[in-house]
């Protein structure tokens, strides 16, 4: 869902630099505050996404899931033989 909103100027101001400090964008903080907002009312919708509040949690599940492969290869020894023909320094 879209919304547009009026917020008064330092309003605003607040919520970017809420925004810069945790890394996320207005529209992330906006979906953080109406879920903590929900929560504390006890009206979360059944079936709504754990992800409002920009839990990486994913990224921390995702982390080696690939470990085990073998079609693959080495990441860093294929990085290093398509720059091993560029002069750096």
């Amino acid at each position: 869902m879209r919304a547009v909103i009026d917020l008064p100027p330092p309003d605003v101001a607040a919520l970017d630099a809420l925004a810069q400090r945790n890394r996320r964008s207005r529209a992330a903080e906006l979906r953080v505050a109406i879920r903590t907002h929900l929560e504390k009312a006890d009206v979360v919708p059944e079936g709504a996404p754990d992800d409002a509040s920009g839990d990486k949690d994913w990224i921390k599940r995702g982390a080696g899931y690939w470990a085990q492969r073998e079609d693959i290869g080495d990441g860093l020894a294929y990085q290093r033989a398509i720059r091993e023909d560029r002069e750096f320094g």
